[in-house]
């Protein structure tokens, strides 16, 4: 789910301050994201690389990089004003596994070559409730034609929202798709499942909502794996 930001005039010049780590061109890294890594101290040749669509604010990204400071994160965030905020934050903080791309997830397909991405996380989407916008909805098969060209062998997808409509859609989605299932939540955060929040879960959950959460493997890439 997205609340819509407020334009801010000084959005270009904050931009500009922080373009170290935003990629402006990203279809043409397609098979070279590990590449753009190489201030890590380590070989970034063989690391995996977790993308999250939907990164908002930065809050669940950050977490992640920290946590697995030998693993490489791609954000990406429609909206300038949030990816911004989260870009500055990342910077405030040192975080260097961390890069941005400040656009629509529908173009995952040109970004990242086949098998790139070691893991997918979609964070509380946009659940375009209207039957008319299901194709929108970033779980509908659409979407996952995309990712299942971009992971590699025995990737993840991670899903998780606080919308029970949108996760009904996408567990019908998922299993209609064949994708195989696990870790299945309508409460998250009643179970010991290992967790990094987003800005927007820690208000939901403060509100005594429930998150839904999924994680899914494509056969055809277990099939590539054995």
């Amino acid at each position: 789910m997205c609340a819509r930001m407020r334009k801010k005039k000084n959005i270009g010049p904050r931009m500009e301050r922080v373009s170290a780590l935003l990629v402006a061109e990203p279809a043409a890294e397609a098979g070279g994201w590990r590449s753009l890594f190489g201030d890590m101290p380590f070989d970034t040749s063989a690391a995996p690389l977790h993308v999250e669509i939907g990164c908002g604010k930065g809050s669940f990204v950050f977490k992640k990089a920290q946590a697995e400071p030998d693993t490489l994160f791609v954000a990406v965030e429609k909206v300038t004003e949030a990816i911004v905020m989260a870009m500055e934050k990342a910077m405030e903080a040192g975080i260097r596994n961390v890069r941005f791309v400040n656009g629509d997830a529908g173009a995952i397909y040109d970004w990242f070559a086949p098998g790139e991405v070691s893991a997918l996380y979609v964070n509380f989407c946009d659940p375009w409730p209207k039957k008319g916008n299901a194709k929108r909805r970033l779980t509908h098969s659409v979407f996952l034609e995309l990712y299942e060209r971009i992971l590699a062998p025995g990737g993840d997808l991670h899903f998780k929202t606080d919308n029970r409509g949108l996760f009904e859609f996408s567990l019908n989605e998922l299993s209609g798709y064949g994708l195989i299932l696990r870790d299945i939540c309508f409460d998250l955060h009643a179970t010991d499942l290992p967790n990094h929040t987003t800005e927007y879960e820690d208000k939901f959950t403060a509100a005594g909502m429930p998150i839904y959460h999924l994680t899914a493997k494509f056969p055809s890439l277990l099939k590539k794996e054995q």
